[in-house]
């Protein structure tokens, strides 16, 4: 059996009460460890007085222990009452897709995979109907059906819960996955579940969005990756993009581009995601990209 190869790099995020000093603070942890800081953002919400940071160093000649880093680091995360993570090179996201019969998005994720391009391990895909086991089983990947109804919804999600700790799962991306999850779902998951809305929200939120901006005669139409919370579609926004409409664009013509915007604004959140570049902060995100 090959040994896993030792991190090279670390990448520490980190929210906290806004002070003088913070970032030479954690800089100055970094450096009189032997540590080479690779990249470095931050940002101050002046409102909220809160301090952003997402710093990524050289483990290569780091005095501490990979294993040590966390316990290290800790005191100065208490002295600044900070939320924080640190997270190491090698250890690769394990994420789930949920989809229904929208095939879109789910290609745009599995081709991207296939590339190489997320750095992620992708151990299954759910799905409440059985439309699309042929697409993902042909890259490999597990296909698990999981009906849900208004009388078996509980029963469901407590087998899709399941699966996901099966499989040691820690992002789950709904694309176009076309169930709302319950507050006992997504409070599990907090900041981990991401979805595409086929909308440029706040507006023309519900039900058949394209049809009611065809009906307005809008100039624009967008897409939206966010968090998902206990209230629908209002999430912290991860990527949103738009594309122009004319009075020439079909309403087919808005559901083809729409569709091409959900796949690649989703695809730009996982990278965001799985790259660790993304803070919360409260209703809203710090995206460093």
């Amino acid at each position: 059996m090959i040994a896993a190869a030792a991190p090279s790099k670390a990448i520490l995020l980190l929210s906290c009460p806004d002070r003088v000093g913070l970032v030479a603070r954690i800089a100055n942890f970094i450096y009189e460890r032997g540590g080479n800081i690779l990249d470095l953002n931050e940002h101050v919400d002046v409102d909220e007085r809160q301090f952003f940071l997402r710093v990524s160093w050289s483990l290569d000649h780091f005095s501490i222990p990979a294993e040590d880093l966390e316990s290290a680091f800790a005191p100065l995360g208490r002295e600044f009452r900070a939320n924080w993570q640190i997270r190491l090179s090698g250890k690769r996201s394990r994420m789930a897709v949920f989809v229904s019969k929208y095939d879109h998005c789910l290609r745009e994720i599995l081709w991207r995979h296939s590339l190489g391009e997320f750095d992620i391990d992708l151990p299954l895909v759910i799905s409440n109907h059985p439309d699309l086991a042929p697409l993902v089983e042909a890259h490999g990947i597990p296909f698990h059906v999981i009906p849900v109804t208004p009388e078996a919804k509980a029963a469901a999600e407590q087998r899709q819960m399941a699966l996901c700790d099966e499989h040691g799962i820690d992002t789950i991306v709904l694309a176009r996955y076309m169930q709302v999850l319950s507050p006992e779902f997504t409070r599990r998951w907090v900041g981990r579940i991401i979805n595409i809305h086929h909308s440029f929200l706040p507006a023309f939120v519900g039900g058949n969005p394209y049809r009611q901006a065809y009906r307005r005669g809008v100039k624009l139409i967008g897409a939206t990756s966010h968090y998902v919370t206990d209230e629908l579609d209002e999430g912290p926004i991860i990527e949103q993009d738009i594309i122009r409409i004319t009075h020439r664009d079909t309403l087919e013509d808005l559901v083809r581009k729409g569709r091409d915007l959900e796949r690649l604004v989703l695809a730009r959140a996982l990278r965001l995601h799985c790259d660790h570049r993304i803070l919360l902060n409260g209703r809203k995100t710090v995206v460093f990209d």
